[in-house]
């Protein structure tokens, strides 16, 4: 089948690199020449493991190319994908339309045989009546349809996730296009990938729901791991009596600084507009992302306890900055509070990501001190925190690093080590919700 994606950002190369490894025929569009003349030279805009081998031998064997000519490639499609991005607006976080119905006005204009047009993107419930009503109202004499498919990609696992999906959601109640649809996606029948047929709002609210309660699972298993900080318990014991009951599950009950990122943010955020608009307020999600804001800032009073309550004067050393591993992403990332945080506070920042200290430089406030491996970065430290639980942060040699600091004070916003491993090295160590952690010794302070 022929394939547009508009938008070559994370979304669109994601797919359109799936789809053209199905056997479809895949063309990416995008208005930025530099990034189409960037892909065509196979070099890629963003960090995803895979991402660069799939798009490479797929363009080699001609079926994904690059252009930003959106005319040609839409007139001769069975299916277009609009892919772009929808920002949260400023102002009152609702999701920024505009480079959807922009895209869905070139669609229009570029229309030639029946095309499903499909919204990729992330929309609040409805948009796809305003794509229909647009491109109607411009040729109304066109064949086509308007149909939602929102995506489920998880950053650092997007490409296992096309492939072998949970679910396949497929908004339309038009038979014709929901047969484009199953062609479309054929390949994963072998897979066994369940299609969830749907209507068209069912389909785009979807998508909101999954991510808001997602994120409501995070900021609840972080609300129990500061009561277990303060009774006692352990909160990665909580978080598996509660997920061997297979009614709740396991996965997103692990405790931390806070959700982030391109998705969970802006989405609960529309989410949250939307049901104001609608006159049925989400009261639990507008909890949810208030919360989670609230608690990242937290965690810089929380390094700023665990050196004895002041860090002026003191240099703090960031391990990670990426909202997650596995990925370059540095939207909404806990470090981001965090750093502003004990900036605020007097410290000195050095900090260390194996991938995100590119984009971390263009968002970060203040000066912040960018080294080439956690070992340089942790060098002259009065405390390092674990941000970003990397794989190559997992296994730090810690008898170098207590040689490097300047005092043994380790922060682990993750729970990668062992806390009785760390003591045992000499350092002073906090976590999150494993009980009431150490207190700072008189002699670590004097060290610092």
């Amino acid at each position: 089948m022929k394939i547009v994606m508009v938008g070559s950002g994370y979304v669109g190369l994601v797919s359109g690199a799936c789809f053209a490894d199905f056997g479809h025929e895949v063309v990416c569009v995008d208005k930025q020449e530099s990034k189409i003349a960037a892909l065509k030279r196979g070099e890629i805009p963003i960090f995803e493991p895979g991402l660069t081998e799939l798009v490479r031998s797929n363009a080699a064997a001609g079926r994904l190319s690059f252009t930003t000519d959106l005319a040609g490639p839409v007139s001769a499609a069975d299916a277009v994908f609009i892919a772009v991005g929808t920002p949260s607006r400023r102002g009152d976080g609702f999701a920024d339309l505009s480079y959807v119905y922009a895209a869905s006005r070139e669609i229009a204009q570029a229309l030639g045989r029946y095309t499903v047009i499909v919204t990729k993107s992330t929309v609040p419930v409805g948009t796809g009546d305003e794509v229909e009503r647009i491109v109607r109202e411009l040729r109304p004499e066109a064949e086509f349809a308007v149909v939602s498919n929102p995506e489920f990609l998880r950053e650092g696992a997007a490409i296992e996730d096309f492939k072998r999906p949970d679910r396949i959601v497929i908004g339309t109640e038009d038979a014709r296009a929901q047969q484009v649809m199953a062609d479309v996606y054929r390949p994963l029948y072998l897979n066994s990938a369940p299609i969830l047929n749907t209507s068209r709002r069912t389909a785009e609210l979807t998508k909101y729901a999954a991510n808001a309660f997602l994120a409501t699972k995070i900021t609840f298993i972080n609300e129990m791991a500061d009561l277990c900080e303060q009774v006692g318990a352990n909160v990665q014991d909580v978080a598996r009596g509660m997920g061997l009951d297979n009614r709740i599950g396991g996965k997103f009950l692990h405790a931390g600084p806070g959700y982030g990122g391109s998705c969970f943010p802006k989405d609960t955020l529309a989410l949250i507009k939307t049901a104001q608009d609608y006159g049925t307020p989400a009261r639990i999600v507008e909890t949810v992302a208030a919360v989670n804001e609230q608690r990242k800032r937290a965690m810089g009073r929380k390094v700023v306890a665990a050196c004895g309550g002041s860090v002026r004067g003191k240099t703090v050393a960031v391990l990670g900055l990426t909202f997650k591993p596995n990925t370059d992403d540095m939207r909404d990332s806990p470090s981001l509070s965090i750093i502003t945080a004990l900036q605020d506070a007097g410290a000195t920042i050095r900090a260390f990501d194996p991938e995100g200290m590119e984009q971390a430089k263009a968002v970060l406030p203040g000066a912040v001190t960018y080294c080439d491996n956690a070992y340089e970065c942790v060098e002259d430290a009065d405390a390092a925190v674990i941000v970003t639980e990397w794989n190559i942060f997992r296994a730090l040699d810690l008898d170098r690093v207590r040689t490097l600091m300047r005092s043994p004070i380790l922060i682990d916003l993750r729970n990668i080590y062992r806390g009785e491993q760390v003591r045992e090295k000499g350092f002073v160590y906090a976590d999150i919700g494993r009980g009431i952690s150490d207190p700072v010794s008189s002699h670590a302070i004097d060290a610092a």
